[in-house]
């Protein structure tokens, strides 16, 4: 698989559970489907959506070796392999390469809260120690560590670490990686709510919460902007500000969640320390589900 294959839109999948926090598996399988189906370009198993916080070891690799299986070489699989132990994190890349992951998503270390220098030989590290791509993936919010652009750059140049998931929303940010980063370097969003504009200014694609709930339609925007129909992509994407808005009313996956449930996608099962959605929540998300048809 060529790097330009991972482009537009990809989900950030949900691991769908029973009531019980039991993993769903025929549920996954479904939702699967649902994405190959939807054109969406790739899933993301067991990221920040994918409740990787609320998996233990055997369980994530569980639900990346299901994806891979399901997917059955008909959708990229991109598996979430970070962790704030870098020994930690090349055990699980490791153990996704042997699960079929045609790559790896990395998250910044969190609540350790690693220097710059750190987060350099982080990387670097994971990357010599196991031979498959690999995305950095920025999101301080809930880190607590800023994975800066100069330090992108330097991890660029380094062969597996094909790009990086900035989940800023700063697209100050994103220009400075685009103008700074190689040209076959890959960018992508992972702030839904200014996805298209990332990509009208450079980016390659977006790995998206909101791709969970309307598939088609991400792939459809996400397409016009990579295109560089620019008028379109924002006209279109401005039916989904609401839901790209409200789908972090809470802590993700809380909504989103709730949201293929409501619309029968899978069961209302969640891990503590989340909690469903509030109910004073509720029906701002049923709004935004009505009102694109989906309920």
């Amino acid at each position: 698989m060529t790097n330009y294959r991972l482009t537009g839109s990809m989900v950030a999948l949900i691991t769908p559970m029973l009531e019980d926090g039991s993993i769903d598996f025929d549920c996954l399988q479904s939702l699967v489907e649902f994405h190959i189906d939807s054109g969406t370009k790739a899933i993301v198993s067991v990221g920040t959506t994918g409740e990787s916080a609320t998996l233990d070891n055997d369980e994530h690799i569980e639900v990346v070796k299901k994806t891979v299986k399901f997917a059955n070489n008909r959708i990229a699989v991109i598996a979430g392999t970070g962790a704030n132990s870098t020994t930690e994190a090349i055990e699980l890349t490791s153990l996704a390469k042997d699960a079929g992951a045609n790559a790896c998503l990395l998250v910044t270390p969190y609540y350790n809260k690693p220097t710059q220098e750190g987060l350099y030989q982080h990387y670097k590290t994971i990357a010599e120690s196991v031979d498959i791509n690999q995305i950095l993936y920025n999101v301080p919010t809930r880190t607590a560590v800023d994975l800066s652009v100069d330090t992108i750059k330097r991890l660029a140049s380094i062969e597996k670490i094909i790009g990086v998931k900035d989940a800023t929303g700063d697209l100050d940010i994103a220009r400075e990686i685009v103008a700074k980063c190689p040209k076959d370097f890959l960018l992508y969003s992972g702030d839904d709510y200014t996805a298209v504009d990332f990509i009208l200014a450079g980016g390659h694609g977006g790995i998206s919460v909101t791709a969970n709930v309307v598939p088609k339609m991400i792939a459809k925007v996400y397409n016009m902007a990579l295109n560089g129909d620019s008028d379109m992509a924002i006209k279109t994407n401005k039916k989904l500000n609401n839901l790209n808005k409200n789908l972090f009313i809470e802590s993700n996956p809380i909504p989103v969640k709730w949201a293929l449930y409501r619309m029968n996608k899978c069961k209302s099962g969640i891990r503590l320390p989340l909690t469903k959605l509030s109910k004073e929540y509720q029906s701002i998300v049923e709004d935004d589900l009505l009102s694109l048809g989906l309920i």
